[in-house]
């Protein structure tokens, strides 16, 4: 497995920022070029633009607003991974939406802030995406995930035919992890050891077709829909 990078004034995250208005740009970029680890490398103010600029300049962080006018943040969010698998997300918006949340899951984003956060808490954002970790914290996750079983009309589709390939070990575990539950409290509900637990969860993202814990939650929720309505 790669080494996360390590960041440095002689190594700063490279960042490109998406956002339709001038004036949120610029106040993003003079807030992160003014700290020593973190440089704005470019910026785009629609989708088209985003797609052109951002693979050629290989930023390791790209802050996205997520409603634009030729498109949106998180098709360009997933478009940006395909080209550039190690790049992480943010997703920025202006108000808390937990349909964009649960698509910018889905395609790859590594977190997820709203425009009115603190100017400190962005920056810490940048740095905890560019270092491999979540901002999707479990909170809202498992917010998220309490608000699609309350609604069982949301726009939620069947479940996906990689859900329905896993194993009823696989099923059961994906479950648990909806629920927001750790590898080590999965082992104690199964009885199984941490590691095989481990190795369980490594297979069963690999037959979903995904990367994050985060975005088997979301299709945790399919399951416990389809299940309950099924019987």
């Amino acid at each position: 497995m790669a080494e996360e990078p390590v960041f440095s004034e002689q190594h700063p995250i490279r960042v490109f920022l998406l956002d339709d208005h001038e004036v949120v740009r610029r106040g993003l970029a003079d807030l992160l070029d003014a700290e020593p680890d973190i440089r704005v490398v470019g910026d785009a103010d629609t989708a088209a633009h985003a797609l052109v600029r951002g693979p050629a300049l290989r930023p390791d962080v790209a802050v996205l607003d997520v409603r634009l006018p030729d498109g949106d943040g998180i098709t360009v969010c997933r478009e940006l991974r395909d080209a550039m698998p190690e790049l992480a997300c943010l997703m920025l918006t202006s108000f808390d939406d937990e349909e964009a949340l649960l698509d910018a899951i889905m395609a790859g984003a590594s977190g997820y802030v709203l425009k009115q956060i603190r100017g400190s808490d962005l920056v810490s954002a940048v740095r905890t995406v560019a270092s491999g970790q979540s901002m999707l914290d479990p909170a809202t996750t498992a917010r998220l995930m309490r608000s699609l079983r309350a609604d069982p009309a949301a726009s939620v589709p069947s479940v996906p035919p990689e859900v329905a390939a896993l194993s009823p070990r696989e099923r059961d575990i994906l479950t648990l992890i909806g629920e927001g539950l750790t590898n080590r409290e999965i082992g104690k509900r199964l009885y199984l050891s941490e590691k095989t637990v481990k190795n369980h969860i490594s297979r069963m993202l690999a037959k979903l077709g995904v990367q994050r814990r985060v975005q088997a939650a979301v299709l945790a929720s399919h399951l416990d829909q389809h299940g309950s309505r099924g019987g």
